[in-house]
Order: structure tokens, then sequence, then C-alpha cells
């Protein structure tokens, strides 16, 4: 990788809020372009450019189209990124695999014009069900602190660390109490960190906006849920959200 490494940004299937954090990085933004060239980023600038030593990638895959594009920008990045959970995970986005037939769900959302050619899809696919992935940021929206993180790292030659522990354990220190005795379910203790406890913080429930730990520890969950009269069934409908896999709560 070069001295100053060439550094793009595509987008999918997303609301592009990712990107409008890093667009709000202000004063911090002249910091990493002291670090990197940034050559393709469509929300904060216009052109574009062949190859890339770092591609960041946000947005879910939907369209038979659009991985062919993804597979496009792995064959010219050296390094590529997935950050926010549509990237990651399939996000929000996922919540339409949850019916079978997808010209049904063309239908709910685009009534009458839903057979527009365009309009074609597939069920969601995550970035990394697609191509390759180097590296995750995860997040609805990401953690743009994380992010300035990750990028200076990635600059150097690093190999950027994301937090693998639950949302609990940043919860434990800074003495929040559960969100259980609140009356209320909790992802915590299957939720990755990384956050900062934010909502539990501030009176909210964790949803797991940024995925699970790689190895959750489904016990614990059990233990917690048996311990306030819950089922996994009660869950079902907070583990969805962001397409966290249900299989973490089996």
């Amino acid at each position: 990788m070069s001295a100053k490494p060439k550094v793009a940004f595509f987008d999918f299937a997303c609301c592009e809020g990712c990107q409008l954090q890093i667009a709000n990085l202000e004063e911090d933004i002249l910091g990493l372009l002291g670090l990197v060239d940034l050559v393709e980023f469509r929300e904060v600038m216009t052109g574009t450019a062949p190859e890339y030593d770092i591609a960041f990638i946000e947005g879910s895959i939907t369209r038979k189209a659009d991985e062919e594009r993804l597979k496009d920008i792995r064959n010219r990045a050296k390094i590529l990124v997935a950050y926010g959970q549509c990237a990651v995970t399939g996000g929000i986005n996922k919540l339409k695999n949850l019916h079978s037939d997808m010209m049904e769900v063309r239908k709910i959302v685009y009534k009458d014009k839903a057979a527009m050619e365009h309009l074609d899809t597939y069920p969601t696919r995550a970035v990394g069900d697609v191509v390759k992935v180097d590296l995750i940021i995860p997040g609805c929206p990401i953690n743009k602190d994380e992010f300035v993180s990750i990028v200076k790292q990635l600059a150097l030659g690093k190999i950027p660390r994301i937090p693998d522990y639950p949302v609990c354990v940043e919860c434990k220190l800074k003495e929040n109490v559960c969100r259980y005795d609140e009356g209320e379910i909790c992802l915590g203790p299957i939720a990755r960190a990384g956050c900062g406890a934010i909502c539990p913080s501030n009176g909210v429930a964790c949803d797991a906006c940024r995925g699970t730990v790689s190895n959750p520890n489904k016990q614990a969950m059990h233990e917690v849920l048996a311990k306030y009269n819950l089922t996994v069934d009660e869950i079902i409908g907070k583990i969805n959200i962001f397409a966290v896999d249900p299989e973490v709560s089996k």
C-alpha cells in the first residue's frame, strides 16, 4: 500500500446515514485527508477512480445488478471494508426476507409500480455474503470516533480491532441499571459492544444495532430470560430488527 492510500466510498441499499456520519466529521475530516487520498465519495464530491487501496461499502445487496457492481469494486480494491449494519449483516433491509415472495414485497412498498424493471429485487444479502470482506465497522449508524480511529490505523498499515464483548460489559462499567429490572427486553447480553452502551445509558434497551459478538454466550442469555420469566419467542421480534441471527438465542 502506498504512503497515502487511495480511499473510495460506495453505497448500495441503505439510508446513507453512515455516509452522513462521515460527512459530519467537520474538522476531523481534515486530519483524515492528511492521511489518505479521497478519490471517490458520491455524498461529498464528484469524480471517480479506476482503483483504490481501501474501498468502504455502505448498504446491503438487494439486486443482481448491485451484486455485479460490488464484485467489480472488490476486484479493484486492495482492502474492502463493510461499514454500517446494512453492509455488515443486511440490517433493517433484511426484514423483507421474512417474506418468501419478493414480488409481494415490491407490491407492499411500490403498489401499482411494483412491476417496474428497475425495482426487481431478491432477498437481502450482506456485503460479506457476496464478496470477501477484510474488515467490518458495525453500527446503525456507525460511530464517528470509531470510524476515524479505524481509518487512521489502516492508513498506518495496522489491523484495527473492534470490540468483541457484549454491551453488558459497558453497562456494568457505567453502573447502569439493567433494563430488564426496568421491565424492558434488552439484547445487551449478546450484542457487540463499542457504542459505550449509549442506549441503556440513556434509559433505552439495547437493540443490538452493532450485531452480536462472534461467540455470544447463549446460556447467559437464556439465564437472563428465565430470571425475568421471558422466553426466546418474546425477543425474536427485537432480534430481527438489525438482522441478528435468531440462532444466537436457541
